[in-house]
């Protein structure tokens, strides 16, 4: 009676591992991938995100003036009413971003890609654009005319002629 009691205890205390670890594996499964990161209304002068992922995360509102975004992916991020002056996006990817209402005077967006960003009521008053892709963006034609008079090279990424993708005459 001893080992069919010693058994049964035995076979219940492996069962029980057994259902925690696949109860675990199982939780860990379902857990969502890290989200984006909201910096919202943050005041983040001379911050460095210089090479991260920043995909779909927020900064509306936020100062970033002079902060670093060099290389960085902001593949649709927002930068909603953002203060970028002085600001250094070289190299950076900001696809589908929102940049209306931003200020991103004096930034630096050599080389930067803007395909399809939202750039409507955005400022770019003494911006470098040299090799910048401005393909698909919507931009106010005041802007646009700013832009023209300082584009000039080509992204090397997409190969494309920042004057071309700005539609500069």
């Amino acid at each position: 009676m001893n080992n069919k009691l010693s058994y049964r205890i035995g076979t219940t205390i492996l069962s029980l591992m057994l259902w925690a670890i696949i109860s675990t594996t199982a939780l860990v499964g379902l857990t969502k991938p890290a989200s984006a990161l909201e910096y919202n209304k943050e005041i983040l002068i001379q911050a460095d995100f210089s090479g991260r992922d920043l995909t779909d995360s927020s900064f509306t509102k936020a100062n970033l003036r002079q902060s670093n975004f060099s290389h960085a992916n902001l593949r649709g991020v927002s930068f909603f009413a953002a203060n970028l002056e002085s600001a250094n996006l070289e190299g950076a990817d900001l696809s589908n971003a929102t940049l209306d209402s931003a200020r991103l005077i004096k930034a630096n967006l050599t080389n930067a890609i803007l395909e399809g960003a939202f750039a409507s009521n955005a400022r770019f008053d003494g911006a470098i654009v040299d090799g910048a892709d401005f393909t698909d963006i919507l931009l106010r034609r005041d802007e646009q005319n700013k832009l023209c008079k300082l584009a000039k090279g080509t992204n090397p990424t997409t190969g494309r002629d920042t004057r071309d993708t700005l539609f500069c005459p």
